[in-house]
C-alpha cells in the first residue's frame, strides 16, 4: 500500500532540510510526500523552490499563512496513497516510527491510527510541565464528547486510510484541527487505535508554534463539533 505524507509548513528553515531527508530514509518503500508552504516569511519557502521541491511529489504553495488546518486541506487534495500520514515540518516527530504507525491499519484493524506521546515506549524530553498539562486537559475534554479513550488528541501523528480521511469535511483552518478531526472520526465510528511514539519536544525559543490562545481555539472546536454537527 502507497503511504502519501502530508507535511504543513510555516517559518521551518533551519529544520526542514533534516526532516524531509529523515522521511525520505523512513522505512515504508512505497511514498510520496506532499509539502505544504504555508507563506513562509523566513526563507523557508525559497528553500524549497531553488532546493527541495524536486525531492518531493508535490509542493503547495499558499499565497497568505492561513494556519495548520488550512495546510493539510490543501495537502490532502494531493494524495494519492492508500493510507495518509500528517508529518509536523519540525524534529520533535521520529519518521522511523511509521511502520509502528501503520500496522493496524495494514492488518486490518484500524482506520485510524494516533500517535501518543503519552503512551511510552520511546525517549521523551522533559519539559513544557504546563503544555503537558494543557494537552491532558484538552483530551481529556475531547474524550468527554467523543467517548473515546485517547491519551494525546493534540498529537501530530495520524495515520488514516485515505478513503476515511477524504470522506471527512474540514473547516478549521488552525490548530483546531485536531480536535475537529478527532470528533469526525469519532462521529463516523470509525475503528481508531493509538501507538505509543518518541517525542523530541522543542521549546518555544527553538520555535515552538502553538501557545496558550490556541487552547481556547481547541475548546471550542470540541464543542462546536461535539454538539452540533
Amino acid at each position: 500500500m502507497k503511504l502519501s505524507i502530508v507535511i504543513p509548513c510555516y517559518n521551518e528553515k533551519a529544520h526542514l532540510p533534516s526532516l524531509l531527508q529523515r522521511v525520505m530514509d523512513s522505512p515504508v518503500d512505497d511514498k510520496e510526500i506532499i509539502l505544504v508552504d504555508d507563506a513562509s516569511s523566513d526563507g523557508t519557502t525559497e528553500l524549497i523552490r531553488e532546493k527541495l521541491e524536486k525531492e518531493v511529489a508535490k509542493v503547495v504553495y499558499h499565497d497568505g499563512n492561513m494556519g495548520k488546518g488550512a495546510a493539510i486541506r490543501s495537502g490532502l487534495q494531493h494524495v494519492t496513497g492508500e493510507m495518509v500520514l500528517i508529518q509536523d515540518a519540525d524534529l520533535e516527530y521520529d519518521p522511523m516510527e511509521y511502520p509502528k504507525l501503520l500496522r493496524p491499519i495494514l492488518e486490518g484493524k484500524a482506520d485510524v491510527v494516533y500517535g501518543s506521546r503519552f503512551m511510552g515506549g520511546g525517549p521523551h524530553r522533559v519539559h513544557l510541565f504546563w503544555h503537558y498539562v494543557g494537552n491532558r486537559m484538552l483530551t481529556l475534554f475531547s474524550n468527554m464528547f467523543t467517548n473515546l479513550n485517547l491519551t494525546d488528541m493534540e498529537t501530530c501523528y495520524k495515520a488514516f486510510r485515505t478513503d476515511i480521511i477524504k470522506n471527512i469535511t474540514l473547516e478549521q483552518n488552525r490548530f483546531g484541527i485536531e480536535p475537529e478531526l478527532t470528533a469526525k472520526i469519532a462521529r463516523k465510528k470509525c475503528r481508531v487505535y493509538e501507538v505509543g511514539i518518541s517525542y523530541y519536544g522543542r521549546s518555544y525559543d527553538e520555535g515552538k508554534k502553538i501557545g496558550w490562545k490556541d487552547g481556547f481555539t481547541a475548546v471550542y472546536a470540541i464543542i462546536k463539533y461535539g454538539l452540533f454537527q
